[in-house]
């Protein structure tokens, strides 16, 4: 179930942003619950940011952006992630459909998110959801750990009528 992230979700976005699983996905390096605070105040203030639970505890969230002006019909997924506990569950797949078919109600029409190249599972799961490659930024991300850049690619989700040229 959806609900909007609270200050009380601190701890619980924090252990799952942090899982050796998930962080290497995400856009920073480990850090302590102290120095996560002010990434999950940023996260929260913009008033996008959901957690999804799963019997009364956070099991994944997201965050959901919509642009303005002549792109209003866009949204932006990102900062999103699953407890490895709860992956192969269909917990990802539960949390991502709703979040589509919210944004879609509130009339988006295309729906932007990023994803590593080097994380395959994420990227069947978000094709596997009717996600297209649509470029790739070269050399985007730089891992503390890793002496090596990754690549991001861009994915796209179309839902609205056939788009022109």
């Amino acid at each position: 179930m959806r609900r909007p992230a609270t200050p009380a979700d601190l701890a619980a976005v924090h252990a799952i942003y942090m899982h050796p699983d998930v962080v290497p996905f995400l856009t920073h390096e480990p850090m302590s619950l102290e120095d996560f605070r002010a990434v999950f105040d940023e996260l929260q203030a913009a008033g996008a940011f959901f957690v999804w639970e799963v019997a009364g505890e956070v099991a994944g969230f997201y965050r959901a952006v919509r642009h303005s002006g002549r792109a209003r019909h866009v949204a932006l997924l990102g900062t999103l992630a699953v407890d490895p506990r709860h992956h192969g569950r269909g917990v990802a797949r539960a949390m991502i459909e709703d979040a589509l078919g919210r944004l879609r109600a509130e009339g988006a029409l295309r729906i932007e998110l990023f994803a590593e190249s080097d994380n395959p599972r994420a990227l069947r799961f978000y094709q596997s959801l009717g996600f297209v490659h649509e470029g790739t930024l070269r050399g985007f991300y730089k891992r503390a750990a890793q002496d090596h850049y990754v690549d991001e690619w861009v994915l796209g989700l179309w839902l609205g009528p056939p788009s022109g040229v």
